[in-house]
């Protein structure tokens, strides 16, 4: 317990510094870190499977620059962003001319392109976020409402808990506390709106559903990822929190759904 509140000390200290104080680019920088430290713990998981280290080093290299590109060419990040991708695809698939087997050929390429799409593209959508007006408020809320539904999970699933939710993907996540993850969030997008006041309260409490919903999902979808490589954690990167992977999970979801509805409605 003393090390999983350090670390999430530290890094909530990171978050803090790095969204509201310190120059916009370092909140970049931040993000590619995690993004690197991400795929490298993915590519780890997927080496128990036989993963050829060239993919990987294309994985992890394409993840870590996707943030700056989006960072660079932010007027048309789409753009450039498109050609990104292709050039990765092409990239692969040069790479798989070069070796002297075609076995799992597909599988290679496309686990690499997953894992720069999960991982890699979801979490650059909190660069695209920071960039929008109030950018450093938004980015704040969605992390503390991603977060306030992690631990509310936690809370009452491990007090509460006696209704398994999906137990071949993860056995110690129940019904109640997937409601109480999903009841935190609203409530904590609703009590920021004292701090956000130019937010409306249908735009908190939308955003709070949406965030609740797709918090959760994004942890199943790494619970699922964890069981088909049998591990329990996805590294030991974060002393006391298991994987940057485990701490991430949700906010990979999260982030791109919560930069869809603000452009859309906001």
């Amino acid at each position: 317990m003393f090390k999983r509140i350090v670390t999430s000390v530290i890094l909530i200290s990171v978050g803090i510094l790095s969204i509201f104080v310190l120059p916009v680019w370092t909140f970049g920088v931040v993000v590619s870190f995690f993004v690197g430290l991400g795929l490298c713990e993915f590519f780890k998981l997927s080496a128990k499977k036989v993963f050829p280290l060239s993919f990987a080093y294309v994985g992890v290299l394409s993840g870590i620059l996707l943030p700056y590109i989006t960072y660079l060419y932010r007027p048309t990040g789409g753009i450039w962003e498109g050609i990104f991708f292709i050039v990765i695809l092409i990239a692969l698939f040069i790479i798989q001319f070069t070796r002297k087997e075609n076995k799992n050929a597909v599988s290679l390429i496309a686990v690499t392109l997953l894992a720069v799409f999960y991982i890699g593209w979801f979490f650059t959508f909190l660069v695209k976020i920071r960039f929008l007006e109030d950018g450093h408020k938004l980015v704040a809320f969605l992390l503390l409402v991603t977060k306030s539904g992690d631990m509310g999970a936690y809370l009452v699933g491990s007090r509460f808990g006696r209704h398994k939710l999906i137990p071949r993907i993860s056995p110690n996540k129940s019904v109640e506390g997937a409601v109480g993850g999903f009841i935190f969030s609203i409530a904590s997008a609703i009590l920021s709106r004292y701090y956000f006041s130019w937010m409306s309260f249908s735009f908190v409490l939308v955003s709070g559903i949406l965030i609740g919903i797709f918090a959760q999902l994004g942890d199943l979808a790494e619970s699922l990822i964890k069981r088909d490589y049998e591990v329990k954690d996805s590294g030991a990167s974060l002393p006391g929190l298991g994987g940057m992977l485990d701490v991430v999970d949700s906010i990979l979801f999260t982030a791109p759904i919560f930069y869809i509805y603000l452009t859309i409605f906001r």
